[in-house]
């Protein structure tokens, strides 16, 4: 007869404590049509999480998959977010939405509107509600009007100096000559670290602003929101005009305008 396998101490915890832990079942496996949110809900129970704890995750992941940031040279240079929304805003509602986008930015903006579409922008800055295929959707955006222009200016500099250096070492002259491209390349050098300095700060701080509005919106027009960003919800003065309507926020002191 063959000897019985025996297990070592350490083994023996490693085996009692994944036998400890839950079986996977058939329902928690992954679907090519994927879950609703009542059968995440339905599993999460077994798990002990709570429905609403399950749709707020699920509300904070929608939020992140909306999230848009353009680079280059490796530098955020635009960012957006896009989120649905349950329903189209009433006018009171879009003045509401209007007078948090200018609490939040700064920035008064400018508004405006075709057909079923309503917009507000301030330069750069943008917000449309605008129809989709299923209902309507909010979509924010921005652009370090700058940034573009010094990364080329800078990533030229440093590439012109480059080529100026080759072409008098190939020449054999190597002297009073540098004194150019040693000026193109620290001009181009500093237009990249101003960038690469100034430009993931004002990227984060922009992608926080655009979440926080657009969690309001979905707060106002009946959306579930995630606990973490939730706000409390918009609140206008009488009147139609829409920089009388009033916003609530936790930190009433504006941000600087948006570039």
């Amino acid at each position: 007869m063959p000897d019985e396998r025996t297990y070592r101490e350490d083994e023996v915890a490693e085996i009692f404590e994944a036998a400890a832990r839950p079986a996977p079942k058939s329902t928690t496996l992954a679907r090519a049509e994927g879950f609703t949110l009542a059968e995440l809900q339905s599993i999460g129970g077994e798990a002990g999480l709570s429905p609403e704890r399950i749709a707020e995750a699920a509300a904070a992941v929608e939020m992140r998959r909306g999230a848009v940031r353009r680079t280059t040279l490796g530098m955020p240079v635009a960012v957006g977010q896009t989120v649905d929304l349950p329903r189209a805003p009433t006018d009171r509602e879009w003045e509401m939405i209007v007078a948090d986008l200018r609490e939040t930015f700064g920035a008064r903006g400018r508004l405006g509107s075709r057909e079923d579409v309503r917009e507000w922008h301030n330069g750069n800055l943008h917000a449309y509600v605008e129809p989709t295929l299923t209902g309507y959707r909010l979509r924010l955006g921005t652009q370090k009007g700058d940034a573009a222009g010094l990364n080329q200016m800078g990533a030229f500099g440093l590439v012109f100096a480059l080529l100026w250096v080759v072409v008098f070492f190939l020449r054999g002259g190597l002297g009073a000559e540098l004194f150019v491209p040693l000026m193109m390349s620290a001009m181009g050098g500093a237009a990249l670290a101003y960038n690469a300095l100034r430009l993931p700060g004002w990227a984060l701080e922009r992608e926080a602003q655009m979440e926080q509005v657009a969690a309001r919106v979905r707060v106002l027009l009946g959306a579930p929101q995630p606990a973490a960003s939730a706000a409390p919800q918009l609140s206008a003065a009488p009147g139609s005009d829409a920089g009388a309507a009033v916003p609530l926020h936790a930190d009433p002191a504006p941000t600087p305008p948006a570039l």
